[in-house]
């Protein structure tokens, strides 16, 4: 069972997730030789405060 993690910024509706899903499974399905029911795939929405790179947190590099 393969499973993809996807860790973003809040934001996207649940529409987007749902494209994204369906996009992301077939993609995976054709690449790897597999059934859509095999692929899971998690979403995380991380606040910016909460994800930092280059030391700085993204909630100061990215204000809203």
């Amino acid at each position: 069972m393969p499973l993809i993690t996807i860790d973003m910024f809040p934001g996207r509706t649940e529409e987007q997730k749902r494209q994204l899903a369906r996009e992301l499974t077939m993609t995976f399905c054709t690449i790897a030789n597999i059934k859509p029911d095999a692929v899971h795939i998690i979403f995380r929405d991380v606040r910016k405060s909460d994800w930092s790179f280059g030391g700085k947190l993204c909630s100061d590099l990215f204000p809203d």
